[in-house]
């Protein structure tokens, strides 16, 4: 059986991925409504009742916004470190506060805590879920202890590297074996510096050391990690404001056609829609 890769939706607004092996199902992140999520898997021919397990890079409300209606409802395990784990019980819980639910139960981190099946990992760790082999590591961004992936299946290996400043050593290594890389392509460095709609204070957080990585930055880091095996790249967490999906595409696309990368393909990660399947 072949291993089917969907990006469901990558922004500023929110990000969700499902892999699906011959014994796996995952979801790596829930950025979306639990409606949301269910309507893009329904395109693809699958629903949340299936999932094996969601997996949490961190805790900012575009990558955790359907994790509460879709892992209680559904009881579906969630995979995340304890401080990603903490952090996302305090943010449920200030979203479900600021919807007037003000002295119910669902306000209590107790509760919240109890609501999900947490299953936590330290970050670093590499454990199986049944035919998929997931490896953890430290990205640099501005959460409690954001992680990236690397997902071993049988067919071959997949890459996250999204919401961080920069790539470090430790992130080159773990997404050298990638045969598919989701990779961080978030903003233009001239588009965010002249945008109105953006404070100074935060242009200097996303251009800093733990935001966003820009075109040219993960065009940079493409040709860093480049190698036979890597087939599929998919740019990612464009932002709306300071990016343009055929700027970002260009960036990327001369600095392969620069290396020699003529065997990797590329494709950018729509907020949207879902993304074509790929299979391995």
């Amino acid at each position: 059986m072949s291993v089917k890769f969907t990006i469901l939706g990558s922004g500023s607004a929110g990000n969700c991925a499902y892999l699906e092996t011959a014994e796996t199902r995952v979801l790596v992140d829930a950025g979306f409504s639990p409606r949301q999520i269910r309507l893009r898997l329904a395109e693809i021919g699958r629903t949340p009742e299936n999932l094996t397990a969601i997996l949490i890079t961190h805790e900012h409300s575009d990558h955790i916004s359907g994790l509460l209606g879709l892992a209680d409802k559904l009881q579906i395990p969630v995979y995340c470190n304890r401080d990603t784990q903490d952090a996302t019980i305090w943010a449920l819980k200030s979203r479900l506060a600021a919807k007037k639910k003000t002295g119910s139960d669902v306000e209590n981190a107790d509760y919240l805590k109890a609501k999900i099946d947490w299953r936590l990992f330290q970050t670093g760790d590499r454990f199986e879920l049944n035919d998929l082999l997931i490896e953890t590591f430290s990205i640099p961004h501005d959460a409690s202890d954001p992680v990236g992936f690397l997902l071993r299946t049988p067919r071959g290996n997949i890459g996250f590297a999204t919401d961080l400043g920069h790539t470090t050593k430790l992130v080159l290594e773990r997404i050298r074996a990638a045969n598919v890389l989701v990779l961080e392509s978030n903003h233009d460095v001239k588009m965010l510096q002249e945008c109105p709609r953006r404070s100074w204070s935060l242009k200097q957080r996303i251009l800093g050391r733990h935001g966003h990585l820009s075109n040219v930055a993960a065009a940079e880091t493409a040709a860093q990690i480049m190698s036979a095996g890597l087939r599929q790249i998919y740019l990612a967490h464009l932002s709306g404001e300071c990016n343009k999906p055929e700027i970002a595409e260009h960036v990327m696309a001369e600095q392969l056609h620069h290396i020699g990368a003529s065997h990797v393909q590329l494709a950018i990660a729509a907020q949207d829609v879902a993304c074509q399947t790929f299979e391995l």
